[in-house]
């Protein structure tokens, strides 16, 4: 099997990505796979520098394309918050579920209409001799009073999708591939992917 490196110790992306890659015949590796100990400091004030500091520190050490996203939530209400700092928003440990309290209470008696945000993904594809490229996904919705469905990762218990009629931890793997952030910015470099993944 064809094998592409994503530049994340996630589980819940790694997954995500498997479910988009897998059908064109990919295996997704991740860090814990090719460079366990590598911990690259995102210090990008958008979606699109982190992963291109991800992608092209990595690619530049194993000397391989790699692929590495950014991604997170923005909150109209909460202008635009929590942005980059989804992943730590309630605090550097990461905790998904001390994450969507906060955003819980920060909306505390701010009605639907006005809770409207976006899930954003930003995608880099580095590798040697080769110019870095770029692409950006969302995915809209609304955050929802209460958690619910088990699927999925990060903000998704929390995260309406008012097209599905369904939260995005409702969907199943497939379902998600087909609208969210990732899938969407992925979509926009599928022409590229062979060419790029040889």
């Amino acid at each position: 099997m064809k094998q592409v490196i994503i530049a994340t110790k996630n589980k819940g992306k790694a997954k995500d990505f498997e479910a988009i890659f897998n059908p064109y015949g990919y295996e997704v590796l991740t860090l814990h796979d090719v460079a366990n100990d590598m911990d690259v400091e995102e210090t990008g004030t958008t979606f699109e520098e982190n992963a291109i500091l991800k992608a092209e520190a990595l690619a530049e050490r194993l000397q391989t394309f790699v692929l590495a996203d950014d991604s997170g939530l923005a909150i109209d209400a909460l202008n635009g918050a929590p942005g980059v700092y989804s992943a730590r928003y309630a605090g550097v440990e990461k905790s998904d579920e001390a994450n969507m309290q906060k955003v819980l209470n920060e909306l505390e008696g701010v009605e639907d209409e006005k809770r409207t945000a976006r899930f954003c993904c930003a995608i880099a594809l580095a590798g040697p001799n080769m110019q870095t490229k770029t692409t950006f996904g969302t995915c809209e919705g609304v955050i929802a009073h209460e958690k619910k469905g088990t699927n999925g990762f990060g903000y998704d218990p929390i995260f309406f999708v008012p097209t599905l009629g369904k939260m995005m931890a409702e969907l199943q793997p497939s379902e998600k591939a087909a609208i969210s952030h990732r899938g969407n910015a992925i979509k926009k470099i599928e022409a590229e992917l062979p060419n790029l993944l040889k």
